[in-house]
């Protein structure tokens, strides 16, 4: 049976009344948009490395901070990571960052999309503070997008190893796929994750969208689906839980959307019907996943979910 308060998953998510949080008239300096941003808790605050279009079309990633990560959002007045010329996977900018705290290292890992020529690809860039970087360059070839490590390893073979979530393009299909490293360089076991579904609402593209978060009853991901129509791409969220020792195991996938584009602010802008989920905080405390998404590929939405009450969804959605 469904829980009590079941009436389909849209009910649980709430969007911030004062969407968007961020927009390119709020920013300390010219931008054409700002989207996509990834979300961490440091040092008290929310911080946002957020996606910054310039009016060439080029992106670089920039730090905004806030003490309930909602209001009050303090906005760095220069780019906190952007494209470097010894990179020349950068030529055409930074995008899309996704931020895991690695236990072990003791750092932050920054799974991005560098854009040349050469195509879209998945880099990586450490830090511990969020003022100096360090590039490890990319980590798998082109066609890529949609990255985030998990933030510890997992046990296989005797050793450990670190895992990462990516969609390539192969043979013209976009599904979700997972693959494994030693290292963080070398990569391999490619599988895929979560495919496509033809029919459904994220027929015909899927990505993933917020980092890979531990919950009780396994790794919990939203992610981005996509279904071509007469007047567009239509960009969808859903979510999925993977088990906790084997994220290859998928112990499920909501049958229906959870979100989709319905704000004039998220049906209007440079790319129109788009809400794309790359920040998540959690608290516990007060029940509350904040999902931080880019609002038609121009500015940043916040919508909100009651953290107990969804993982009931999910693990209801998985026995049905």
């Amino acid at each position: 049976m469904r829980p009590t308060y079941y009436s389909g998953p849209r009910q649980l998510v709430k969007r911030y009344e004062r969407n968007p949080i961020l927009s390119p008239e709020k920013w300390p300096y010219r931008v054409n948009a700002v989207l996509n941003p990834g979300a961490v808790q440091f040092q008290g605050k929310t911080l946002l490395l957020v996606r910054v279009e310039d009016c060439r079309g080029f992106s670089h990633l920039t730090v905004a901070a806030s003490e309930d990560g909602k209001e009050q959002w303090e906005i760095n007045s220069f780019p906190s990571l952007a494209a470097e010329e010894q990179f020349a996977e950068e030529q055409w900018g930074l995008e899309d960052p996704r931020i895991v705290w690695l236990e072990e290292e003791k750092c932050y890992a920054i799974t991005y999309v560098s854009f040349s020529k050469g195509g879209p690809l998945v880099s990586l860039a450490l830090t511990e503070d969020f003022k100096e970087f360090v590039k490890y360059g990319p980590l798998l070839p082109p066609e890529d997008k949609d990255a985030a490590l998990f933030p510890r390893r997992f046990r296989a073979d005797g050793g450990k190893r670190y895992a990462l979530i990516h969609r390539p393009i192969i043979r013209g299909e976009a599904h979700i796929w997972i693959s494994f490293s030693p290292d963080l360089r070398h990569w391999g076991d490619h599988q895929i994750l979560l495919p496509v579904r033809p029919g459904w609402w994220d027929q015909h593209r899927v990505g993933l969208g917020t980092p890979p978060v531990a919950t009780p009853y396994g790794w919990l991901i939203f992610y981005h689906g996509v279904r071509h129509t007469a007047s567009g791409s239509l960009y969808r969220v859903g979510a999925a839980l993977l088990d906790l020792e084997d994220p290859r195991r998928v112990l499920c996938r909501t049958e229906e959307w959870i979100m989709s584009p319905q704000e004039p602010y998220e049906l209007l802008g440079d790319v129109p019907g788009v809400v794309f989920p790359t920040g998540i905080i959690i608290d516990e405390e007060k029940n509350e996943i904040r999902l931080y998404y880019g609002a038609a590929d121009h500015c940043v939405g916040l919508a909100l979910l009651p953290y107990r009450e969804f993982l009931e969804y999910l693990v209801e959605e998985k026995a049905s």
